[in-house]
């Protein structure tokens, strides 16, 4: 599994595309899993709701994957960037000093 650090915000606009936020975190096959798994959903909720439905409605169940996919991406590449900045901060030969945050 590659580590790869990449400020979250650039995932999360890659994220529109499904799978290319894992693909750029360094995760492909979760992507791809998540990619098949929305196209099977999808499928199945098209053909278990009537047709009188939106385009939406329809295809719920893709789009409900879609979402926690989005969540998955941002979450990972957030709690990377997070350790990766920690282990910046705890490394002796960095010469920055601590911030002063309230925080």
């Amino acid at each position: 599994m590659s580590e790869r650090v990449i400020i979250p915000y650039k995932v999360l606009a890659a994220a529109i595309i499904p799978g290319s936020g894992h693909v750029l975190i360094g995760q492909q096959q979760r992507g791809l899993i998540f990619i098949v798994f929305m196209m099977i959903l999808g499928w199945v909720s098209y053909r278990l709701t009537p047709e009188n439905w939106s385009f939406f409605g329809r295809h719920i169940g893709g789009i409900f994957i879609y979402g926690i996919s989005i969540l998955d991406v941002y979450k990972t590449a957030r709690l990377r960037w997070e350790i990766a900045k920690q282990l910046q901060n705890d490394d002796p030969q960095n010469k920055m000093p601590p911030s002063n945050d309230p925080i």
